[in-house]
């Protein structure tokens, strides 16, 4: 499995309903893609208060079951179409600790995000396991999707969670977003 996500940051005066339009055009032709586990649609509005940077972002979130699905999408017409719009964005990777979902995900219309450095003291046997009870935890507490993973290129921490409802207490330093649909594999 593989987390990955790219993040487009759009003017502060760019009209989100350009972006919420295309996820809705566009959106439901990822479901069935093979290889991917989901793909999340996300944007943050500058006025909804939910981007620290004050930008508007298009950021979409995916779990892939293979990496070959993650390879086909990136070389394939859908990224083609969005670099050939955007630019060709950097792309983050994470390796998956905990995937939990619920077969609720599709009502999913918010999510969190949170990235944290690992130290190099950090016992990451233990670390994996607390990541296990986060994701168990956030589970409980409603969320449609609790993600944990890490990258050893840079020793961080992704913590990515999707709700049904607004999140009424963010974590600390988290990234919000609107949900515009959820794709499945």
């Amino acid at each position: 499995m593989i987390a990955m996500q790219y993040s487009v940051t759009l003017p502060a005066d760019y009209d989100m309903e350009i972006v919420a339009r295309r996820i809705r055009d566009r959106g439901p032709l990822m479901n069935g893609f093979p290889g991917l586990g989901f793909k999340a649609f996300l944007m943050a509005r500058k006025s909804g208060g939910a981007c620290p940077s004050g930008a508007n972002l298009y950021a979409p979130f995916y779990v892939w079951q293979r990496a070959e699905g993650m390879a086909d999408f990136l070389s394939g017409p859908g990224f083609a179409a969005l670099s050939g719009d955007f630019g060709r964005p950097s792309v983050t990777t994470w390796t998956p600790w905990h995937v939990k979902l619920s077969e609720e995900i599709a009502r999913a219309r918010f999510a969190q995000r949170v990235v944290r450095p690992i130290g190099p003291e950090a016992d990451l046997g233990a670390l994996q396991q607390d990541e296990g009870r986060w994701a168990e935890d956030a589970m409980a507490d409603g969320a449609v999707a609790a993600v944990s993973a890490f990258d050893p290129s840079v020793w961080a921490l992704v913590r990515f969670d999707l709700w049904p409802r607004p999140i009424e207490t963010p974590a600390s330093g988290a990234q919000l977003y609107e949900v515009g649909h959820v794709a499945q594999g």
